[in-house]
């Protein structure tokens, strides 16, 4: 059913007719309506036999899911930002114990400072948890991914994020097509736990390993990557021969064939990303772009595949692994070993800055010039910069870095003429 809507609320109605029975939910900008609108869904009597449990923080949102999914329920939660910092503990432990757990991550910015923007820090910093990461290029795919996060979740035992950039996509309206619960049901089959919490038979969830065990356990928890790696392509298969739309796998090619640059990222900048490959290939100049979807497990085949013939390689990443640059290119770079094509890392869109077409334009075009650096930040103000450097040299103090900043950029737009 084709229905205008945000995406928030679409995503919170498509993992409704996923069936979840335990929802857990605590509110940080920018997902809380995705469980606001379950929350509805639930009070309504919409989304049935499922128990909708409010709690104290986001550390508890998946701790409560642990103990549901732990005893063979359903689980589903959903955070952002600062609030999946504050369950990182239960992330691991999530993972560690194989839970097929569900949870939705806004992406937003990390502070200090403060920042309700969208970047990927937040999930990036999470990659090496455990959890498989799917990255939404667009709110239809965002709906999309969940009803195939929860079937890969529950085939592998392995718990799921879906990431959807904060704002851009949670909070944008736009057309998508909503699945019939039919539809949704006849993919997703009924929930059969790997385990039930039973008294008659009591085990022990989450003991003490030590070192004669612990690499063999987390051994484990790769080998469930590596088996995700195989079925994410066939889930996404088998949804769009059922579904009629080509949403998940693990990457999406666009004119990458023969094209001497391809540009790589994950989210929705991909949609800007290919409005500029579409005008620079009207110029005539060899260009494809390539939007990863999963990040976790990483698919350096299906990457090396793609990406081995292109002479030029330009990743834009709105991460910053400081102290060394990019997150996603370091991948890349791994996927291309042996190879001798040169990476362009741009950060870009950090704490939720506007990647235009005119930027992108020109990155490209300075980087098929061979006139750009290894690293590059897009639309960095360097007059900013090279005073606040000038006045720690002067004065060093620690903390009003930003603040200065927000100062000096007042004081330009107020300037006169």
């Amino acid at each position: 059913m084709l229905k205008q809507i945000e995406g928030s609320q679409a995503v919170a109605e498509t993992i409704g007719l996923c069936r979840p029975e335990v929802i857990c939910a605590y509110p940080i900008t920018p997902q809380t309506h995705i469980v606001e609108g379950l929350g509805v869904l639930v009070r309504k009597g919409l989304i049935e036999n499922c128990e909708y449990i409010n709690v104290e923080s986001e550390f508890a949102a998946l701790s409560v899911a642990i103990g549901a999914s732990a005893a063979g329920a359903r689980s589903y939660t959903a955070t952002a930002s600062q609030g999946l910092l504050f369950m990182a503990e239960a992330v691991y432990n999530a993972s560690g114990l194989g839970l097929p757990i569900v949870m939705t991550i806004g992406n937003r910015a990390i502070g200090a400072p403060i920042n309700i923007w969208n970047d990927h820090s937040d999930s990036m910093s999470m990659r090496d948890s455990g959890w498989i990461q799917l990255y939404a290029e667009t709110n239809q795919e965002a709906m999309d991914l969940h009803i195939q996060a929860f079937r890969i979740a529950e085939e592998v035992g392995c718990p799921v994020m879906v990431c959807m950039d904060g704002f851009i996509l949670t909070h944008a309206y736009e057309r998508v097509d909503l699945p019939r619960q039919e539809q949704v049901d006849a993919f997703l089959p009924p929930y059969e736990p790997m385990q039930v919490l039973d008294p008659d038979d009591p085990v022990s969830i989450g003991a003490m390993v030590g070192p004669e065990a612990f690499a063999e356990v987390r051994y484990l928890a790769h080998y469930k990557q590596m088996r995700a790696l195989e079925r994410i392509p066939e889930i996404s298969a088998d949804f769009k021969e059922r579904f009629g739309r080509d949403s998940g796998g693990l990457v999406h090619p666009y004119f990458t064939e023969g094209a001497d640059t391809i540009v790589v990222a994950l989210g929705s900048v991909n949609g800007t990303i290919k409005d500029v490959v579409d005008e620079m290939r009207l110029d005539g100049k060899s260009i494809g772009s390539l939007s990863i979807c999963s990040f976790r497990p990483f698919p350096l085949k299906a990457l090396r595949e793609i990406l081995h013939s292109a002479k030029q390689i330009i990743v834009i990443e709105k991460n910053l692994s400081v102290g060394i640059g990019g997150i996603l290119s370091a991948n890349i770079r791994m996927a291309l070993r042996g190879l001798i094509q040169p990476v362009t890392t741009a950060i870009a869109g950090l704490g939720g800055r506007p990647i235009t077409k005119k930027s992108l334009h020109e990155l490209f075009d300075k980087a098929m010039r061979g006139e750009i650096e290894d690293l590059h930040f897009l639309d960095l103000d360097w007059e900013i910069i090279r005073r606040e450097i000038d006045r720690d040299k002067k004065a060093r103090r620690s903390g009003p870095t930003a603040e200065n900043i927000l100062k000096d950029i007042g004081q330009r737009l107020n300037k006169p003429e």
